[in-house]
């Protein structure tokens, strides 16, 4: 398997890998290419943005990274497992363990605590320590004073903050974040954004979705699609940086 190259010039075994990855759906006799032959690998530790126009084929990339979805044809390893023609029990296995998902609408339950939405995904692995390590991850979003807090008394930010901390519970090899900020007015936006930087910094692989070039720009690398293709990958220039508690 290729290696991929992380921002500072080292050399590793990619955590995602494409290569010429396509998706095509089919609409009784039509059939519709969403991605065309995609290639692109993230290294560990990488904070990937992923643009695109309505239509370009972003959404269908993620299913694919999430294993939400199959690929056509093409190759997809995530973390060096081939997952293209993995089962669909397999594929629920790995998103469990190796995948965190962060979504616009935090999708939360509402009638829980924060706690326990984040200790969510070790109760269906049976993990007896679940609240206890739901609340140091949580400390490390910065909610522990609002841990017993349902998200109907948690402002929007601190239901995405819930949400990210229940992302990263089963410390997953990628976060997968789809337009995290699309519910959250700028001055929130940023705060948010200046968390995932933070996780970035302490190691965490993030790949975005966005359609905003100002939320993008808070990551390190921008992948461009348009019409189920690649157009464009590379390193943000003039980065933005805030505090992760703004």
């Amino acid at each position: 398997m290729s290696s991929a190259w992380r921002g500072d010039g080292a050399l590793e075994q990619p955590v995602v890998y494409m290569e010429q990855v396509s998706k095509t759906y089919a609409i009784g006799n039509i059939k519709v290419p969403a991605l065309r032959g995609v290639s692109f690998s993230v290294a560990p530790g990488e904070y990937v943005a992923v643009m695109g126009p309505s239509g370009s084929g972003k959404s269908t990339l993620m299913n694919l990274i999430g294993c939400l979805d199959k690929p056509t044809t093409g190759l997809y390893k995530l973390d060096g497992v081939d997952v293209s023609a993995q089962s669909d029990q397999a594929l629920a296995a790995i998103r469990l363990k190796k995948l965190g998902f962060v979504f616009q609408g935090f999708n939360l339950l509402p009638r829980t605590s924060a706690l326990r939405n984040v200790a969510l995904p070790l109760f269906y692995q049976g993990d007896r320590n679940r609240e206890a390590k739901a609340a140091k991850v949580l400390e490390k979003v910065g909610l522990r004073e609002r841990a017993y807090h349902r998200p109907a008394e948690l402002s929007g930010g601190e239901q995405q903050r819930v949400a990210i901390a229940r992302a990263l519970i089963n410390d997953p090899s990628v976060v997968l974040a789809d337009e995290p900020t699309g519910n959250l007015d700028s001055v929130t936006a940023e705060g948010i954004m200046g968390l995932f930087q933070q996780l970035n910094d302490e190691g965490h692989t993030i790949i975005m979705v966005t359609h905003d070039d100002d939320i993008a720009r808070h990551a390190k690398r921008i992948i461009r699609l348009r019409d189920g293709l690649v157009v464009d990958d590379a390193p943000v220039e003039l980065r933005t940086l805030v505090n992760a508690r703004s």
